[in-house]
């Protein structure tokens, strides 16, 4: 059976309405009753829905298709259900707590998603549409294949492990507070959640353009797979200095920073985390997994360079330091 032409043959318009439509939705669901219960949920299931839709159209069900479709919807699936279950137990989202409230800030938010959705989702939609399903496919198997199986599932062994063993760890009541997770892959890597999920899409990316790598389609739909290329460079932007690393780091060391030195009910027994955490970010890769006694050992030259520990990650405590404990004296109502 031939694929189902809708709008134009790479199901661009039909992945952009379907995405508007259903995030939209959303929003006006979690602005109407200004919960954060599904955000996240609409988010990652966004992408089963364009997996799902995009397979169906294209009405081709070689290996190469349907594998790359089960891969994204498999993470799809792990990533909307963790955060659901996450944010269930937590009762909110406090990322949200400052534009939850503002109409054009939280829709603001939810365009945002659009773009991510539909960007990160190209490699996949392009596969499955008639500009590739209508033009003849190598055999499931090429290196291409292989090689962006091996990097989805390196990928997601890292990020959906690294969110089950930091979820433990702060769920049990016992863990140290005047030390930040340096156990399991969270010992290698300050993120490694990040890092999976970088790596699964450069897999899902290095998969479907399987059929551009041994020409053959058409030197168009080349160009359109090869462009696809927009989706693991986003999300590595995206990671690197939007929505990731940097909104996780900076707060994290302002915690450990006031443990030591808030104004307010300071407690002996965490007087050493902030040192603590110091070490942990001289001995731990921001990204990269590393063992912890290499790099240490590195320059910060090339920590900087070559494994992306940036100076706009790093929390100075003479300006960062000196306005998390004005902030706490004004939450407190000192002078």
């Amino acid at each position: 059976m031939s694929p189902i032409n809708v709008l134009d043959k790479y199901y661009l318009g039909i992945t952009v309405l379907v995405t508007v439509a259903y995030q939209l939705t959303g929003f006006f669901i979690a602005w109407t009753f200004q919960f954060d219960k599904i955000t996240d949920f609409t988010g990652g299931s966004n992408f089963f829905l364009l997996a799902i839709l995009t397979l169906c159209l294209g009405n081709v069900y070689s290996a190469r298709n349907v594998v790359a479709s089960v891969l994204v919807m498999i993470w799809a699936v792990r990533i909307s259900g963790f955060l659901l279950f996450r944010v269930l137990k937590r009762g909110s989202d406090n990322r949200f707590d400052d534009i939850r409230k503002h109409f054009f800030k939280f829709l603001g938010f939810w365009i945002g998603q659009i773009l991510w959705i539909w960007t990160v989702s190209l490699p996949l939609t392009v596969l499955n549409s008639p500009a590739v399903s209508n033009l003849p496919q190598p055999s499931f198997g090429t290196g291409s294949d292989i090689i962006g199986i091996v990097i989805w599932g390196i990928g997601w062994f890292f990020e959906s492990w690294g969110d089950i063993e930091k979820y433990r760890f702060k769920a049990n009541g016992s863990s140290p507070k005047d030390q930040p997770m340096m156990k399991g892959l969270w010992a290698w890597s300050r993120h490694p959640p990040y890092f999976g999920e970088i790596l699964c899409w450069w897999g899902i990316w290095t998969l479907c353009v399987a059929p551009s790598v041994r020409h053959t389609v058409d030197s168009s739909t080349r160009s359109a797979q090869y462009g696809a290329l927009a989706s693991p460079l986003f999300t590595m932007v995206l990671l690197l200095f939007g929505s990731g690393i940097p909104t996780a780091e900076k707060p994290q060391a302002r915690r450990f920073f006031l443990l030591s030195h808030t104004p307010v009910d300071r407690k002996p027994e965490y007087a050493n985390a902030w040192d603590n955490y110091k070490i942990y970010l001289k001995r731990t890769s921001p990204l990269f997994p590393i063992p912890p006694l290499l790099y240490v050992r590195l320059p910060q030259i090339v920590k900087t360079l070559f494994l992306l520990d940036l100076p706009m990650y790093k929390f100075d405590e003479e300006r960062d330091g000196k306005q998390a404990i004005e902030e706490e004296q004004r939450k407190h109502g000192q002078a």
